[in-house]
C-alpha cells in the first residue's frame, strides 16, 4: 500500500492582488505593446507625415508631429512601452532629431525576432546578435561618412543650412524651409561657439501675423514688463547707452510686510518712514552716478523710482525675468549687481542701440548690435498659438542638429539612403557567420528597412516596388540612393540632392533601440503591485500631527493671541 504524500503548505510571498504575469507569454505581451506604440507614431514620419492633434484633461488642444512630443503627451501606462517613450526623450534632448525614426526602429526589431521568441530561441542569443549587428553598424557609419571641410566658412555654412532644411521638411514649416533654415543657422552661428549652449537663443511667441513675419534679434528682446504710470514719460530708445542690470528691490514696502514696530509717538514713526525714504533716494542716487541709461531689475521697481527715472531720462524695467536677464548680461557685457554702492564702469553693459518696439499686439524691449553678443533671439508670428508652439517645437530640433553639425562636422545622406546601406552590408555579413546569429543579423538588417518603407508609405508611393529599386542600387554599390517623395522615380541620391543629416543622430538612434529592444527581452516577468493602479493620495500624515494641530488652538477653536 503506498503511503500518501505530504500535503505542501502553500508559501504566499507577495501581498494578496498582486498580479503576477511571467514567460513568453509576458515577453510577447510587451513586445505587442510597443508595437502599438509605433503604430501610434508611424504616420508621422518623414516628409509626408501626419500630424496628431492631441487634447489633454484640461481641454487643451496641442498639434504636432515630434515623436518625443507625442509620446510625452500620450501619458503612457504600460511599464514595458514606458521604456520607448525614455528613448525618444534620450534622443530629443542629446540630438534633437530622429525621435520617431529611433521608436519605429526599436519596435521593427522587437517585430522582427517575434517568431524567433514564440519558437524559443533564448532571448540572450537574439541580444547578443543584435549587439553585434549594431556595432558593425556605427562602424559602417563612421567608414562612410563624409566630413566638411570647415577652412572654407562658406562651405561651412551651406552644410548647416542642408542639414538645418532636412530636419524641417518632415514638419508643419517644410513649405518655408529656406527662410526658417537660414534663421536658425544664423542664431546658432550667433553664441560662443565653443559652448554652443542653446538656452541662450531665446524664443518670443507672438500671435497675429504670417510666419513670414518671424524675425532674429542678434541681440535680446523681451516682453515689457509691469511698470507704473511714470514709465510712459520715460525715454524709449538709445543710441549706445550704458546697461545696469541688478538684483535689486526698489520699492517702499508697506510697514506691516515686514516687522512690527512699537513707537512712543507719532515722531518716532515718522522718523521711521524718513529713514525707508531716505533709503531708496540714496540708491537711486548711487544708480544715477554710474552713468546707466537704461536700469533692469530682476525684482521689482516701485512708482516712485519709476518716477524718478523718468525726470532724469533714464529708462527702467523691474520684474526681468531671470532667463532674459542672463541673456542680456550675455550679450551686453556687464554682471548682475546685488548691491548699488560700488559700481563702477566694468560691472555695466551697453549696445548700439536700444528701443522698446511694437511687435504685434505686444510691446518689447529690443537690444541691438550688442558687443558681446553670444546670444539672440528668435521672434516668432503665426495665426493660432498651437501652430506657433509647434514652429517653436520644428526649430528646436533644427537648431539641436545644426548645433550637433557644428561640433561634429560629419554628414550621411538622409531619405532612408543610409539604413539601406547598412542593412546591405550587415546582410551580407551574416551571411559570413554560421548558427543563429546570422538569422537574428539578418533580421536586424531587415528591420532598418522601416524607415524607407515607411517613408514610402506616408507619402503614398509603392513601398514594395521602391525597396526593390534601393536594393537593387545598394547591392551596385550606390550606397548614397534613397527615397524621393517627389520625383517620378521615387528614388534618387539623396547625397546630391542635399538631404544631409548629422552622422551622430543616426549613431545615437541605433545604439538607443538597441539598448530599449535588449532591455524589453531580458524581461521574462512582471509583478504589479494593486496599489501602483490606484492614484497616488499622497504620503500619510505621521501619527499625532492631528491632536498636535488641535492642542495649538484655544477654546472654541480659535487661535490663541
Amino acid at each position: 500500500m503506498s503511503r500518501p504524500l505530504p500535503l505542501q503548505p502553500t508559501v504566499v510571498l507577495l501581498k494578496e492582488g498582486t498580479d503576477t504575469s511571467q514567460g513568453k507569454g509576458q515577453l510577447l505581451s510587451n513586445i505587442s505593446a510597443c508595437l502599438a506604440i509605433a503604430d501610434t507614431l508611424s504616420s508621422t514620419l518623414g516628409p509626408r507625415g501626419m500630424d496628431k492633434l492631441i487634447v489633454n484633461g484640461r481641454g487643451q488642444a496641442q498639434i504636432t508631429n515630434d515623436g518625443a512630443t507625442i509620446l510625452k503627451l500620450l501619458d503612457i501606462v504600460h511599464p514595458a512601452a514606458r521604456t520607448l517613450v525614455d528613448i525618444a526623450r534620450a534622443q530629443d534632448a542629446e540630438v534633437g532629431d530622429g525621435t520617431t525614426s529611433v521608436v519605429l526602429l526599436a519596435a521593427q526589431l522587437l517585430k522582427e525576432v517575434k517568431g524567433y521568441v514564440e519558437e524559443d530561441v533564448s532571448p540572450h542569443i537574439i541580444m547578443k546578435g543584435f549587439r553585434q549587428a549594431a556595432q558593425i553598424a556605427i562602424d559602417r557609419i563612421k567608414d562612410i561618412q563624409i566630413t566638411v571641410d570647415r577652412s572654407d566658412p562658406e562651405k561651412f555654412r551651406s552644410l548647416l543650412l542642408k542639414c538645418a532644411s532636412t530636419s524641417m521638411s518632415s514638419k508643419l514649416i517644410h513649405h518655408e524651409k529656406p527662410f526658417f533654415a537660414k534663421m536658425v543657422v544664423d542664431a546658432v552661428s550667433s553664441l560662443d561657439q565653443d559652448d554652443l549652449d542653446e538656452s541662450l537663443i531665446g524664443v518670443k511667441k507672438i500671435p497675429g501675423g504670417g510666419m513670414q513675419d518671424s524675425q532674429l534679434i542678434r541681440g535680446v528682446a523681451f516682453k515689457k514688463t509691469f511698470t507704473y504710470a511714470g514709465a510712459e514719460q520715460q525715454p524709449k530708445s538709445f543710441t549706445s547707452p550704458l546697461i545696469l542690470s541688478l538684483n535689486v528691490e526698489l520699492e517702499l514696502k508697506a510697514e506691516r510686510d515686514n516687522a512690527e514696530v512699537r513707537v512712543e509717538a507719532v515722531s518716532d514713526y515718522q522718523a521711521i518712514v524718513d529713514a525707508e525714504w531716505e533709503i531708496i533716494y540714496r540708491k537711486l542716487q548711487e544708480i544715477e552716478k554710474t552713468g546707466a541709461k537704461v536700469v533692469l531689475s530682476k525684482l521689482p521697481i516701485g512708482d516712485l523710482a519709476t518716477q524718478w527715472f523718468a525726470d532724469r531720462d533714464i529708462f527702467c524695467a523691474g520684474r526681468v525675468p531671470a532667463a532674459d536677464l542672463r541673456r542680456v548680461v550675455q550679450a551686453v557685457g556687464g554682471s548682475i549687481q546685488s548691491t548699488t554702492s560700488d559700481i563702477g564702469r566694468e560691472h555695466l553693459g551697453t549696445c548700439g542701440k536700444f528701443e522698446e518696439r511694437q511687435i504685434g499686439g505686444e510691446r518689447y524691449n529690443v537690444f541691438e548690435d550688442c558687443p558681446k553678443a553670444k546670444t539672440c533671439t528668435l521672434i516668432l508670428r503665426g495665426g493660432a498659438e498651437q501652430f506657433i508652439e509647434e514652429v517653436e517645437r520644428s526649430l528646436h530640433d533644427a537648431i539641436m542638429v545644426v548645433k550637433r553639425a557644428v561640433k561634429n562636422g560629419e554628414i550621411v545622406a538622409g531619405g532612408g539612403a543610409i539604413e539601406m546601406d547598412l542593412s546591405a552590408h550587415i546582410r551580407k555579413h551574416a551571411l559570413t557567420i554560421p548558427g543563429k546569429l546570422q538569422l537574428v543579423q539578418i533580421a536586424f538588417a531587415k528591420a532598418l528597412e522601416i524607415i524607407p518603407r515607411q517613408i514610402c508609405d506616408n507619402a503614398g508611393l509603392d513601398s514594395t516596388d521602391i525597396l526593390n529599386k534601393l536594393r537593387m542600387q545598394h547591392a551596385n554599390g550606390e550606397k548614397w540612393v534613397g527615397v524621393d517623395v517627389d520625383g517620378p522615380e521615387g528614388v534618387r541620391n539623396n547625397l546630391d540632392a542635399f538631404v544631409w543629416e548629422p552622422s551622430l543622430i543616426k549613431v545615437n538612434a541605433i545604439s538607443s533601440a538597441i539598448e530599449a529592444a535588449c532591455l524589453i527581452l531580458s524581461v521574462d516577468e512582471t509583478v504589479r503591485n494593486p496599489q501602483s493602479e490606484a492614484p497616488n493620495p499622497g504620503p500619510k500624515a505621521p501619527p499625532g500631527t492631528a491632536q498636535r494641530a488641535l492642542r495649538g488652538r484655544g477654546r472654541g477653536g480659535v487661535p490663541r493671541r
